[in-house]
C-alpha cells in the first residue's frame, strides 16, 4: 500500500460511517501494537538482552496462551 493519496482523477468510494469507524479502530490498535514493539526493541538496543534467569521459557508462554484460547472457546455440548 502507498501512503500517497489517490490521484484526483480516480473516484473514491466512501465508506459507511460504521465501516470508517472500524477501520480507524483497527488503525489505532495496529499503531499501539507497533509502538509497544518499538519500545521493546529500543529497550533491547539500550540495555541489551535480559538475563536468562529473568526470562520465561517459551513453552510456559505457549501453554498459558493456549489455556487463554481454550477458555475463550464456547463449550460444545
Amino acid at each position: 500500500m502507498s501512503e500517497q493519496p489517490a490521484p484526483a482523477n480516480q473516484a473514491r468510494q466512501p465508506l459507511e460511517p460504521a465501516a470508517a469507524d472500524a477501520v480507524r479502530a483497527y488503525a489505532a490498535r495496529t499503531r499501539e501494537s507497533a509502538d509497544q514493539l518499538a519500545a521493546v526493541l529500543e529497550d533491547l538496543a539500550e540495555n541489551g538482552l535480559p538475563a536468562v534467569d529473568d526470562c520465561t521459557p517459551w513453552e510456559d508462554l505457549r501453554e498459558a496462551h493456549l489455556a487463554r484460547l481454550t477458555g475463550q472457546r464456547p463449550a460444545v455440548a
